[in-house]
């Protein structure tokens, strides 16, 4: 098995049903930083040997340049899992979105069985990654288990929705009631050095409600969300990529900082804001960001 891979650059994930060649060939024409091919909730029982094909068929044929391409596969939990990874793995996806995740177990046979289908087709050994998605309340319980489950794993998920129908919540606009779990799975991913995905936003034509949801996750400490719709895409990413104002800060204060080290000086005070490790290593994260979405860090 190979080390944990640097990760892909994720503010939006966007899904698209697997069954619709359509929708999987219009991917390619969008700012997606993922995409993800649903083989679950999207396709019915009766679809899912189609949904498989049509995968395979037009991630072989179709060009998504620097678009991760990743396959929602069905719940371990399920008969279809097998079958998913086995009828898709020579689609060459990035990686798999394991959905309902509830153990490191789970987690764990899926990268078993990915090991086992990488050596059968002369794949490079751990390349294919793994990405859980938390939305169950077992899966809360377990987030940390999860986290550290395995090598494979390059993000966490959470999953609202779901969640809310498996603890009997209603949703509502402000989210409390899923706070506390969205705490426990970014929280958990920050423990295992994971970036954390947040969980769609379901109202098409409310964008204000989308960026300030955006901000509220990214200021929890998300990296990105997931998308259930193309226009969504542009406001996710501008949402979770560093501003030029917070890139020229970034780069003052670890300017500062280096010169108070060079003379000797551990906490000082920048702009009237006492400046220590933890505000600099963020300010580090910002610019790092900033790189990473190809701007001047």
């Amino acid at each position: 098995m190979s080390i944990r891979q640097t990760p892909h650059l994720r503010r939006s994930l966007l899904f698209m049903p697997g069954d619709s060649g359509r929708k999987i060939e219009k991917a390619t024409q969008l700012n997606a930083d993922s995409i993800i091919v649903d083989l679950e909730d999207a396709v019915t029982l009766s679809r899912k040997e189609i949904a498989r094909q049509t995968v395979v068929a037009c991630f072989q044929r179709l060009d998504f340049g620097p678009t991760e391409r990743l396959i929602r596969m069905n719940p371990v939990s399920t008969s279809l899992w097998e079958d998913d990874l086995a009828h898709t793995i020579l689609a060459r996806p990035a990686g798999y979105v394991l959905p309902k995740t509830e153990s490191a177990a789970q987690v764990q046979a899926v990268s078993r069985r990915l090991a086992e289908l990488e050596e059968r087709h002369g794949l490079t050994p751990g390349s294919t990654r793994l990405l859980a998605l938390v939305e169950t309340a077992l899966g809360v319980v377990k987030a940390a288990d999860i986290a550290g489950a395995d090598s494979r794993l390059s993000a966490l998920l959470f999953g609202a929705e779901d969640l809310a129908g498996d603890i009997g919540a209603r949703r509502s606009r402000e989210g409390w009631e899923v706070f506390y779990a969205r705490s426990v799975v970014v929280t958990a991913a920050a423990a295992h050095r994971l970036p954390a995905i947040d969980t769609v936003f379901l109202d098409l034509a409310d964008t204000e409600g989308l960026t300030a949801e955006c901000q509220f996750a990214r200021g929890m400490g998300f990296s990105g969300k997931m998308a259930v719709h193309p226009r969504q895409v542009e406001v996710i990413n501008q949402a979770f990529s560093p501003t030029d104002e917070e890139l020229d800060q970034a780069r003052r204060l670890i300017a500062a900082f280096e010169s108070r080290q060079a003379a000797g000086t551990g906490v000082f005070a920048l702009d009237g804001r006492m400046i220590d490790m933890p505000v600099v290593l963020a300010a580090r994260k910002t610019l790092a960001a900033g790189r990473r979405r190809g701007r001047d860090g």
